[in-house]
């Protein structure tokens, strides 16, 4: 007859069959910051203090893949995460938030407490570490080279980072964790050992290719409503003395989703929140068809009830089509203006010599 401890064991291993086995239709968002409220990495959480609670990722998404905890203890671990963007900006933002009743981070290698985060922006699944490669008669530096965090990356980020950057990439693209890609910052007081609260905030650009130098990269673009691949795990040390970590809390029911991108969840990049937009508002951009004919086509990118477009182009001709293509007789620098109104108002939006022919 199996023992107490036995019996729990086994409940663990039962559970994380049961929840691998079973279909994730999970799906979460990305807060948008609008442009004037980008958030300062500086470990303050009061930037994020716009984006709403639906946001926040807890401890109750994650769980613990090893069977190591099989209850979830917020007096022994605590987490939660929230992450954001701009658009315009390929960038993600996080804000990291953690209780831990023993924080391991003395030593200078992986024994570290970790918040280890794996982004797919464009979706494109499959594994992305070497020893997952499907050429198995590959070397395996030339695996890691060609292969190891090319289309997806891995971010094994130190929570703290002590006498060490504060995330090993995992790939051999080491320079995405440096500014221009990224940035990180960390707010706590206390020390290898001890409990606390620690605030990770840090933002990384994904990218659709990542080789070993940055002049072969293809940044991932960013679009409004549509989903990136992303999930994160935290690995809690408890003592230094152990090799073993204390637990592998995965928000994947997928263990090898560190290096497998299609065991990653979607998260969906939302629109500003109905708070910081206008009930009406004017946006426009163009694109010169033909420089030699002077011929330009210009979009309307307005935001709300809209009834009616008015286009003047700064030659003297005007439009009242939505997305018209005008053109100009003569070369020259223009001031566009589009005026749109509906039942909530009007608005307009000029571009002072953006459009300019030879």
């Amino acid at each position: 007859m199996a023992n107490p401890k036995q019996l729990l064991f086994l409940s663990a291993i039962f559970l994380i069959i049961l929840r691998t086995q079973a279909q994730d239709t999970r799906s979460f968002k990305v807060f948008q910051f609008p442009k004037d409220k980008i958030p300062t990495i500086n470990g303050d959480t009061s930037d994020w203090e716009i984006v709403p609670e639906s946001y926040a990722v807890g401890l109750d998404e994650l769980w613990e893949d090893s069977g190591k905890q099989p209850v979830a203890n917020p007096k022994n671990l605590n987490v939660t995460v929230k992450v954001g963007w701009v658009k315009g900006l390929n960038r993600l933002y996080f804000l990291y938030e953690a209780y831990d009743d023993y924080w391991d981070f003395s030593e200078i290698g992986l024994h570290n407490d970790t918040f280890e985060v794996v982004v797919d922006a464009d979706q494109s699944g499959g594994p992305f570490i070497d020893r997952f490669h499907p050429n198995k008669s590959l070397d395996i530096m030339d695996a890691y080279y060609s292969y190891h965090g090319v289309h997806a990356q891995n971010y094994h980020i130190f929570t703290p980072a002590k006498d060490k950057e504060w995330t090993m990439v995992w790939g051999s693209q080491p320079w995405i964790k440096d500014l221009p890609y990224a940035n990180a910052a960390y707010n706590y007081n206390f020390n290898p050992g001890q409990s606390g609260k620690l605030i990770l905030e840090f933002w990384i650009t994904p990218f659709d290719y990542a080789g070993n130098s940055p002049e072969r990269a293809i940044k991932s673009v960013l679009e409004e409503n549509k989903n990136i691949g992303l999930c994160w795990a935290i690995i809690d040390y408890d003592d230094v003395n152990k090799e073993e970590n204390n637990g592998f809390w995965n928000l994947s029911k997928e263990h090898t989703m560190y290096g497998d991108a299609s065991y990653l969840l979607p998260f969906k990049l939302m629109a500003l929140e109905p708070e910081f937009t206008k009930d009406i508002d004017t946006k426009w951009s163009f694109k010169i068809m033909d420089m030699k004919n002077r011929t330009v086509a210009f979009n309307d990118e307005s935001y709300g009830e809209i009834d009616s477009w008015f286009w003047d182009f700064g030659d003297g001709y005007t439009s009242t089509d939505q997305n018209p293509v005008h053109q100009y007789k003569e070369a020259g620098k223009y001031v566009v203006v589009l005026e749109v109104k509906g039942s909530k108002g009007t608005s307009k939006l000029s571009k002072v010599w953006d459009v300019a022919l030879k």
